[in-house]
């Protein structure tokens, strides 16, 4: 099989797709030939060594993905070759098969693998973010950084599902524009010197703050918020880690609330899964809409890294085999 192999911590820029052995099968195991996977920036730290967690070397990066069951392991009985599925881990996806737990496969149904391979991390870290963590009401406004993104068109989204008043912030006016086309109320530019704080105040400030982009731009948000605000800390795509001063959670009673979606997934699997079908549903009903900003083959890895790091995505980065 093909696979982007990780051999040592790297710039992503010196790994490369190569030819790997088949994994063997394992009971409660399903081989997946797999079809299309998504690029998530935590599949980017890992390979370079810059994630809280460090899997052993060699490993296949990458966390979500989605195609068709090959082989079946003689004690798994729900699942059948030639059924559509989609796998989450947290390694194992970059490649054109996975031998993967059952506990992370689901049925996908004819949803294209490309949307099926991109929708449950998004999805699942905002809604968790808005749900569980921000506890968001209707009415309320959310202020979404990197609001084009991945994660970040995702917030949009749910946000207005809720019933919020969503106020979208991205570096172009063509991203703002397909944030807007995915129901964002307002939107922000904030290239250039621009004073975010006021910007956002003018609007009437920030009852929920999505931010997975950290660096400059959190702090100014932080002194926008509203009292009683909540801050969600997603990541840090534009580079350095915020250190925002606690006085700013003290003079206006805001929360600053850690968001790490993959590990409350095992810590409350009955939530999480009642997360899932509720994001199945909105989808269904056409609430939520997913996109896809691009598509690279597998040995294209890099460009579509690139596209991450660089902040050009509007929606998902998917990988195809």
């Amino acid at each position: 099989m093909k696979a982007l192999q990780v051999h040592q911590f790297q710039d992503y820029h010196k790994h490369a797709v190569e030819d790997v052995d088949p994994s063997p099968m394992k009971p409660g195991h399903v081989r997946i030939d797999l079809k299309a996977a998504g690029v998530n920036f935590p599949d980017i730290l890992i390979a370079e060594g810059k994630y809280q967690a460090q899997p052993p070397f060699p490993f296949i990066p990458g966390g979500e993905a989605a195609g068709i069951v090959s082989e079946v392991a003689d004690d798994v009985k729900h699942l059948k070759v030639g059924d559509r599925v989609s796998y989450l881990g947290q390694v194992g996806a970059f490649a054109t098969e996975v031998v993967a737990p059952v506990a992370v496969v689901g049925p996908i149904g004819d949803m294209p693998f490309d949307i099926a391979a991109g929708l449950v991390l998004v999805y699942g870290t905002s809604y968790y973010a808005l749900k569980q963590r921000a506890n968001l009401k209707a009415g309320e406004t959310l202020v979404v950084l990197g609001a084009a993104g991945g994660v970040g068109l995702a917030a949009v989204e749910l946000g207005k599902a809720m019933g919020a008043r969503v106020i979208a912030c991205a570096s172009t006016d063509e991203k703002l524009a397909v944030c807007k086309e995915h129901g964002a109320d307002e939107g922000i530019n904030y290239s250039g010197d621009m004073d975010l704080k006021k910007a956002v105040k003018d609007l009437g400030g920030a009852d929920v703050l999505y931010d997975p982009v950290g660096d400059k731009f959190a702090e100014p948000c932080v002194r926008a918020m509203n009292w009683g605000g909540r801050y969600m800390v997603i990541g840090f795509a534009a580079g350095d880690i915020p250190r925002i001063p606690l006085n700013l959670a003290l003079l206006k009673s805001i929360d600053i609330c850690g968001v790490f979606w993959g590990a409350w997934t095992q810590r409350d699997p009955k939530d999480h899964m009642n997360n899932l079908k509720e994001i199945a549903e909105m989808l269904q009903t056409g609430k939520i809409k997913p996109r896809i900003s691009n598509h690279y083959p597998l040995e294209k890895f890099a460009d579509a890294f690139d596209e991450l790091t660089s902040r050009r995505a509007m929606g998902k980065v998917i990988l195809t085999m």
